[in-house]
């Protein structure tokens, strides 16, 4: 056995169930058969990797960047414990992120699709509503199992909210997704545009602060999952404060919905819509925040463990990935001073970050 390939054994209780364990990491996997020519690796309280379910990697404010900067977003998100991303639309093309098996596992939805001139400027591809679907066929195909829609902005017809294009493109956009095998999510901050998402079918609507009672119970029903990106919803008065001239109702609006945000998602919460965790981080947001995402979603009144499941076990499942470290399962985990589920706040300071097997933080 070389060097690289050392067996480790990590001591402690095992989140979710929170059961203390001798758990061993052997060519990348987890094993809990004794190894004992395992090296002690410590002691703490052991979680699957964290999971950032809604950022943007290889992108900032005014578009894509270079690979030296996407590398040092994806490295910022790791250090942070976030071991599995999903990219929820990039100007670039991140697919060579697969490659380092020192990166995060990363999950693209390709590029945004908007409406032209209904969007920030060199983030999406801005097509009109005939285009749409052909537009989702490509980004199915050359992402990870995802799209993403803008599924409203600001219209300048209106000078408020509107959706970004009618109900039967976004129908026809999506049931091309699913016939590529894909899942469909979208930007959604008002109220108007997602009955005819919800109804199409579509699988995720991310922020979420439009939602009303009928829209959360069929939500619920369909199992339609929500990223509210709670930290992002902070900024709603400055973007109302940066529209207000030209467009005081779309202004009124975002602080509307800012007012209201914390009894919009939890009621969603509380009706059990499935919900994850996700920074939003590549625009205006640094990457590196799942912490203070998990943070935020506590203090809305998230029991600790569903906060921290949002962003953990329950999200990684969603993803297709192992839930919980069992036998078996990839080595993918994040080790902590102290329990958690009683001071979320741990979740800053992680002890060691274990990616593939090794410890990278």
């Amino acid at each position: 056995m070389t060097a690289s390939q050392t067996a480790l054994r990590f001591s402690g209780p095992v989140l979710p169930d929170g059961e203390p364990r001798d758990l061993y990491v052997v060519d990348g996997h987890v094993t809990y058969e004794p190894v004992a020519s395992a090296q002690d690796a410590g002691r703490g309280w052991i979680v699957p990797g964290l999971v950032d379910a809604h950022c943007h990697v290889g992108l900032d404010n005014h578009g894509a960047v270079d690979e030296a900067t996407t590398e040092q977003q994806a490295i910022t998100d790791r250090d942070a414990g976030a071991l599995l991303l999903r990219d929820c639309g990039s100007a670039a093309d991140t697919a060579w992120v697969h490659d380092r098996e020192d990166l995060p596992r990363l999950i693209r939805a390709g590029r945004h699709i908007a409406r032209t001139k209904r969007y920030i400027r060199n983030y999406a591809h801005e097509v009109e509503p005939a285009e749409l679907a052909s537009y989702v066929a490509r980004e199915a195909q050359r992402g990870d199992g995802w799209v993403k829609l803008v599924g409203d902005w600001i219209s300048r017809d209106e000078g408020d909210l509107a959706p970004s294009f009618p109900a039967e493109a976004f129908a026809e956009a999506i049931a091309t997704a699913h016939e590529h095998g894909a899942r469909v999510t979208a930007h959604c901050f008002g109220t108007t545009v997602l009955p005819e998402l919800i109804e199409a079918g579509i699988d995720c609507i991310e922020h979420g602060t439009g939602l009303t009672t009928d829209l959360i119970d069929t939500m619920v029903e369909r199992g339609t999952a929500l990223v509210p990106t709670v930290v992002q919803l902070n900024n709603f008065p400055a973007y109302a404060d940066a529209g207000e001239a030209r467009f005081p109702a779309y202004a009124a609006t975002m602080r509307d919905l800012h007012a209201h945000r914390r009894e919009t998602i939890m009621s969603a919460y509380e009706a059990g819509v499935p919900i994850y965790a996700g920074t939003d981080a590549g625009g205006v947001l640094p990457h590196g925040g799942i912490a203070g995402e998990v943070l935020e979603l506590a203090a809305y009144g998230f029991a600790p463990e569903d906060a921290l499941g949002a962003a953990s076990w329950r999200a990684r499942e969603w993803l297709g990935w192992n839930a919980t470290l069992a036998e078996g399962a990839p080595a993918d985990f994040v080790v902590l001073d102290r329990n958690p589920l009683e001071d979320l706040s741990v979740l800053r300071t992680p002890a060691r970050v274990v990616l593939r097997g090794r410890v990278v933080a």
